[in-house]
Formats: C-alpha cells, structure tokens, sequence
C-alpha cells in the first residue's frame, strides 16, 4: 500500500530537488505541506503526483532536459554506456549502471531523455 505522506526530506529526494528548494516551495505556496505534532514538514503523496504530473513526469529541480534518440548503448561489466543524440544542437553521453539498462529496456533507436543536474546525467523514457 503506497504512503500518504512523505517526510521534507524523502519529499524533496523524490522531486530532485534540494531540502532548501523544498522549503522555498512551501513558503511561495508552489507545494502543500502538512505539520506534524513536532512542526516538521509532511508532503502528501498527492502533492508529489501533481507536481510530476506539472512536469510531464521529469524530475523538477533538473532544469536542464535534453529530448533525443538513443544512438548507442555499451554494457560492460556493472556499468552501461546510453549515449543520446539531442534535438538540440549537441550529443549527451550518460554513463549508468547496467541493471538501469535492462530495467528500463533501452535500445538504440528509442526516443529518450536526458535530464542533467550537477555532474550526473540521468535517462528516463
């Protein structure tokens, strides 16, 4: 049975975002936040699913998204090589594990993501 309620922090890790950004949100109104009997932040699962869906399922605080296709993809060992031909005028290379891959099924030829934030850079579908 999914939760209703999240703490700040799981909250935050679940949208990308920072515990600060969190915060920030809470007090611009951006996201509903509940109290507990010690005043710590409570976020509904219903706030993370709205917020997402706003998004179009991305994670938020990534606010760099590249939308390509797969052009290759190399597994070696525990690690796995995606390697995305954007849209934009650029090529992004993400190195993930392997049990990413096959999880998530990528091929080349797929249509994919990639969401950069600091030095990672994640695929998603």
């Amino acid at each position: 049975m999914p939760r209703e309620l999240y703490s700040a922090s799981e909250a935050a890790r679940r949208l990308g975002i920072s515990l600060d950004t969190l915060r920030r949100w809470d007090k611009d109104g951006r996201i509903k936040t509940e109290r507990d009997e010690r005043n710590r932040r409570l976020v509904p699962a219903s706030e993370l699913e709205r917020l997402r869906a706003e998004e179009g399922g991305h994670g938020l605080s990534a606010r760099n998204h590249f939308a390509g296709t797969i052009t290759d993809v190399k597994i070696e060992g525990l690690l796995a090589q995606v390697e995305i031909d954007v849209t934009e005028p650029t090529r992004v290379v993400a190195v993930i594990t392997r049990d990413a891959v096959l999880e998530l099924g990528l091929k080349r030829g797929m249509h994919a993501t990639a969401l950069v934030k600091s030095t990672s850079v994640m695929v998603e579908l």
